[in-house]
């Protein structure tokens, strides 16, 4: 399965390079990305293997971690935990959502704060509740990058705050962005609320896009002096017969709140504008079946592990022809999701894409009569 996942991404890299047909946009950042996250594709991209200094936008981390503990119910959204004077203590000059080692608050309180009003005491505090102190929580967010497959990612704390060992990548991130947005839907709404009261003081979610564009319903800000303005927004919109299509874009080191929002409000209009997503093939579909040497039955059928869509620029879809490349002969046993061969898809007889095929059902082998007279014919071919 894994060689599997490694050639489904290997083809999207290359209907990535593809799409430069239409020209991208000139983004003023220091590096950004936009990915379709319907299809798993990378639309554009300028520097996105840069290392950066991700800012706030490590808390997307930090409530990655803080909502698989809900899931795997090691915390609750109403459990009340106690606020440490490290928490609130927290670098004054920061962003905070003013919690008072006094009064007990609940995480679901703390996630609000957390993403909406991007408190630094939240983040601390989130952290102690999951793993007793900041630096185990930390070796957790760690973990969970490493998982996810962000080679480029360490982080140090669970704020963002400057420190050489928090870093990451406008590629890493956009991964981050959408398995929050994949495996964590029901808390992804937090990310939409444009404002959020606790302790009697009401701040606004720095999200600008969340007032000027209705289809945009996350994700998060970050800044520091020496990170410059970045953000990582997500907008779904209507997609013909596919439903719809969910873009995020990361812009990253931007000069001001103005340009970051800008900026990335050009980046996610210029894919919804220009490109489509389309569904070649769903999960299960066969797409042929072909014979099948020395088998328990005569045919196998072939075709996919997961519903397959591509993002390409507009008017190429209709363009889009299948070539189908079987290692001939098949011959069993083939063990269900066992490679038979690719499927090219081709513009104007020039290659877009590479996905590799796979037995969609296991065939064992025949009888020893049967594989003898197999054996035969295929000797006589």
């Amino acid at each position: 399965m894994k060689k599997l996942l490694a050639a489904f991404a290997a083809s999207l890299v290359m209907i990535s390079a593809s799409a430069q047909t239409v020209p991208a946009p000139s983004i003023a950042a220091k590096s950004w990305l936009l990915l379709d996250t319907t299809s798993g594709q990378v639309i554009a991209s300028q520097d996105q293997n840069m290392r950066i200094e991700p800012a706030s936008l490590a808390k997307i981390m930090t409530a990655y971690v803080a909502f698989s503990a809900i899931r795997d119910k090691r915390l609750s959204m109403n459990q009340m935990v106690n606020v440490s004077e490290r928490a609130w203590k927290v670098d004054s000059s920061s962003s905070k959502m003013f919690i008072d080692p006094r009064v007990p608050v609940s995480i679901s309180d703390l996630l609000h704060g957390l993403m909406i009003q991007s408190g630094n005491d939240a983040a601390v505090a989130i952290a102690e509740a999951v793993a007793g102190d900041e630096a185990t929580f930390v070796t957790l967010m760690n973990r969970e990058a490493q998982r996810l497959g962000l080679k480029s990612t360490r982080f140090a704390n669970p704020h963002g705050l400057p420190d050489a060992n928090n870093y990451s990548t406008a590629a890493d991130l956009a991964n981050l962005a959408s398995h929050v947005i994949r495996d964590f839907p029901e808390f992804y709404k937090i990310d939409s609320i444009k404002q959020f009261t606790y302790n009697k003081i009401t701040q606004q979610n720095r999200n600008r896009l969340l007032w000027l564009d209705p289809t945009v319903d996350g994700m998060k800000t970050g800044h520091t002096d020496s990170s410059g303005y970045s953000m990582i927004s997500s907008a779904r919109r209507p997609n013909g017969s596919t439903g719809e299509r969910r873009l995020v874009a990361v812009v990253l080191g931007t000069s001001s709140t103005e340009v970051r929002t800008q900026e990335s409000q050009k980046l996610l209009n210029w894919g919804f504008q220009n490109f489509d997503t389309v569904k070649l093939y769903s999960k299960g579909q066969a797409i042929q079946t072909p014979q099948i040497w020395k088998g328990s039955q005569p045919t196998v059928k072939i075709g996919f592990t997961r519903d397959i869509l591509v993002t390409v620029p507009k008017g190429v879809a209709g363009k889009l022809k299948p070539v189908l490349e079987r290692r001939d002969p098949l011959v069993a046993p083939l063990a269900r999701n066992g490679a038979v061969g690719t499927l090219k898809m081709t513009v104007d007889g020039k290659p877009l894409l590479v996905l590799p095929v796979v037995a969609l059902e296991e065939v064992q082998e025949a009888s020893i009569f049967g594989r003898a007279w197999d054996s035969m014919r295929l000797w006589m071919q």
